[in-house]
């Protein structure tokens, strides 16, 4: 008999045993719907965090640094203020001081609060869970809402504020805080 067939109606020849590659067990399922997704059409979870994420993670540092800054700004006009308070000699203008001092000391209490809460979120970021993604946006939305309070000095806390925001709010933000960890 004649390799191929020539006639198409009868029964094709089994190859011979031994040649080729030996046979193959059956996978224990199909190929995967859609092209590369496991089954149930899920994404695996990811292995890396995305780069928004680490760019939201920069920005809450670069927030920090610039609270600190802004931290020792206050604390030097504390230090104005106070000197300028034991010059003072009428009561009047004592008593003014010494309301410059309390605002002064609730904004170095504020602003160390908005430091801490910054690198905490940024050093949770590899680690954390959900939480640390919606408090990544929370802090945004705090820190835009009080850069409008100062709007022309406050204008690069409003911008890093927005990006936090849009950078811990993507779909795969939540993928990577969503994801198993073992």
């Amino acid at each position: 008999m004649s390799y191929p067939n020539q006639n198409p109606y009868s029964q094709p020849s089994a190859p011979q045993p031994g040649y080729g590659f030996p046979p193959q067990p059956p996978a224990p399922y199909g190929p995967y719907p859609g092209g590369g997704m496991p089954p149930g059409g899920m994404q695996p979870p990811p292995t890396r965090m995305p780069g928004g994420l680490k760019a939201a993670r920069v920005l809450l540092f670069v927030l920090a640094g610039l609270n600190l800054i802004g931290l020792c700004l206050a604390v030097t006009g504390l230090g104005a203020v106070s000197k300028a308070a034991k010059s003072a000699l009428t009561d009047d203008n004592h008593a003014a001081a010494n309301l410059g001092k309390g605002l002064l000391i609730v904004l170095i209490v504020f602003i160390a609060i908005f430091t801490v809460l910054a690198v905490v979120l940024a050093l949770q970021f590899a680690s954390g869970g959900n939480g640390v993604r919606i408090g990544a946006a929370v802090f945004g939305a705090a820190t835009l809402v009080v850069s409008f309070c100062v709007f022309p000095f406050g204008l690069v806390h409003s911008v890093l504020g927005v990006m936090i925001i849009v950078f811990s709010s993507k779909e795969d933000a939540k993928a990577w805080f969503n994801r198993p960890r073992y």
